[in-house]
């Protein structure tokens, strides 16, 4: 008796998706950048950012909140490697990582028919 209605093409999808399936310390990165990037104050920074670079300060301004809890935000998403940092003068000025960290957010705003 089956399974279910359709067997063998369900069996076959199956067995593919478990040899592609990524290696478990890659599903644990993915993991570790949804979930940086699932708390609200984090998500609202990187749509911030994409506006361009910018000091803590002007962050602050941007998204609200106290310089200290985004300072702290912005460490997580710097250990995500979702956003970089470089010093100018005495200034930490902060940027996306790279076009990739754009895209997601713009993939999942047109999933959600959301305008960003």
């Amino acid at each position: 008796m089956a399974v279910c209605d359709h067997e063998e093409q369900h069996h076959l999808a199956a067995e593919a998706a478990k040899a592609n399936m990524p290696q478990e310390e890659d599903v644990a990165r993915v993991s570790a950048v949804f979930k940086a990037i699932s708390e609200p104050s984090r998500l609202k920074i990187l749509f911030a950012l994409r506006q361009g670079e910018m000091c803590v300060y002007h962050i602050v301004e941007a998204v609200g909140g106290t310089q200290s809890a985004v300072s702290h935000q912005l460490r997580i998403l710097r250990d995500s490697r979702m956003i970089k940092a470089r010093r100018d003068g005495q200034n930490i000025v902060y940027s996306l990582a790279d076009e990739h960290v754009l895209a997601v957010l713009e993939l999942v705003c047109t999933h959600l028919n959301c305008k960003i």
